[in-house]
């Protein structure tokens, strides 16, 4: 448990700001591109970053330099190759499907009224587009269309392609028991490959089974002929029992509890790994470039008890060995860390306080390696009042023939506020130096009085006076 409080014991709240905004960015690319080859893809390159990690802790230098290099070359070939499937996404004009929107498998859909739907259509040579979208949602990559959302039955599926509805045109998206939209416009496929009697439903087919996963169903009007896209491949239907097998094969195996629940499993587990991603993305980025600095802080004592005071202080800065990442370290300014100790349990005399991770203030971010010294020693005093006598401090000589013949302070004693301990064996303060040797005649002098030790206070604010005589020396001319 300690190991891993450590582990975390620089995390902020920004941290985990960044952490979540990325998570949830490489969820929807995962979202967006299920079921693609793209994704397999950047597992691909996922595994080979592993390896890379892998070879570096273990110290093998040069795999690790292949691993970066292989990368980087794949990498490249990804956003290469699959250029038109990344634009196609990146272009969406529905914002809700890119940013949160979570496409929905085929569940109880009724293959049984698609496939004789179809066939239906084939005998009347009515010219028809069907797209059963599967784990990928087609939103981003299909354009127009009027929404539906009608109960799925023979008569409604043919009567969308009937050459008379001005939707008749365009693709029907069925999503399980219901017709969503219809009229909707598909990618055209760009390839050469491509059979020369296909026309341009088939070639919208091929276009948007190029892009996605969905399972698009097409019909010529010209021969009647019936025509099943799925990716790469292309079926050629010849009777009923074909066309079912196909649908039950890509788009019936699941039943709507097992196959929501599945797709719940899914998903979290996606949202998971992605957590788990950029959380050790965000663990090595924070140790591996960690960054160690010293600073010298002044120790901040609090006084709840304001009848005692301070007298002496082992040390009053303390030297802090700090660690975080290493445009955190630059940022760290003096002030922005403070040492505390709380003097409320301590009595008269020596005391000997830790200074603890608990007494130090550091910015969100920076860990506390080390304390230097980690114990000070305070020594505390309580408060009293004392009456003192005033002594002139008389330094020098008089000039030659004179004589002092009386020297008077007033007052002759002051009242001194102070540590009990420094004032118990005190019993005269002496003014500031007074010079002798520039006296002639008598006078009287403003005098300061110094208090020793510096932790003594005068309790008035009376000014200290000396009044002196000074007179000739018998005989002196």
């Amino acid at each position: 448990m300690e190991a891993l409080f450590d582990l975390f014991s620089g995390f902020r709240w920004q941290d985990g700001l960044d952490i979540l905004l990325n998570a949830y960015i490489l969820f929807r690319l995962y979202v967006l591109f299920r079921g693609t080859n793209i994704i397999r893809a950047i597992l691909t390159i996922c595994v080979l970053w592993t390896v890379s990690q892998v070879a570096v802790s273990l110290g093998l230098i040069i795999t690790n330099w292949a691993m970066q290099g292989i990368i980087t070359v794949a990498a490249l070939i990804v956003i290469i190759v699959f250029r038109n499937e990344i634009a196609s996404v990146l272009q969406t004009k529905n914002l809700k499907s890119f940013l949160w929107g979570i496409p929905r498998y085929q569940f109880n859909t009724p293959l049984n009224i698609i496939v004789e739907s179809v066939y239906e259509l084939a005998r009347k040579k009515i010219g028809a587009l069907i797209v059963l979208p599967l784990k990928q949602g087609i939103d981003s990559v299909v354009q127009g269309g009027i929404p539906i959302r009608g109960r799925l039955s023979q008569e409604l599926l043919v009567s969308v392609f009937w050459s008379d509805n001005p939707l008749h045109d365009g693709a029907a998206i069925l999503q399980g028991e219901r017709i969503i939209s219809a009229g909707v416009i598909l990618p055209l496929s760009k390839s050469k490959d491509l059979p020369s009697f296909f026309g341009t439903r088939h070639r919208a087919a091929c276009g948007l089974a190029e892009l996605t996963d969905a399972l698009v169903i097409v019909v010529s009007e010209e021969r009647g002929e019936i025509t099943l896209f799925k990716e790469n491949q292309i079926h050629g239907v010849h009777n009923r029992l074909a066309l079912g097998k196909l649908l039950q094969e890509h788009a019936g195996d699941e039943s709507a509890p097992k196959g929501i629940r599945n797709q719940a499993i899914e998903l979290f587990a996606a949202g998971l790994i992605s957590l788990l991603c950029f959380t050790g993305i965000w663990l090595s980025f924070s140790k591996g470039m960690e960054t160690l600095a010293t600073y010298e802080v002044p120790v901040e004592f609090i006084k709840p008890d304001q009848r005692m005071e301070i007298i002496s202080s082992s040390a009053s800065n303390i030297k802090l060995q700090i660690s975080g990442a290493r445009t955190l370290i630059n940022a760290v300014k003096p002030e922005q860390i403070n040492i505390k100790l709380n003097l409320l349990q301590s009595v008269v005399g020596t005391n000997k306080l830790p200074v603890t991770r608990e007494n130090i203030m550091l910015p969100p971010g920076i860990r506390l390696k080390k304390i230097e010294p980690s114990v000070l020693e305070i020594t505390l005093d309580a408060l009293v009042e004392k009456e003192l006598f005033v002594q002139p401090h008389w330094v020098g000589t008089l000039p030659k023939g004179l004589i002092m013949t009386q020297a008077r302070v007033i007052p002759q004693k002051v009242l001194v506020t102070g540590g009990g301990l420094a004032l118990k064996e005190i019993a005269t303060i002496f003014t500031e130096q007074l010079s002798l040797s520039d006296l002639t005649e008598p006078g009287t002098i403003v005098a300061i009085p110094v208090l020793k030790p510096a932790s003594l206070r005068l309790k008035t604010t009376e000014t200290i006076r000396v009044h002196y005589l000074i007179s000739k020396k018998a005989g002196a001319r």
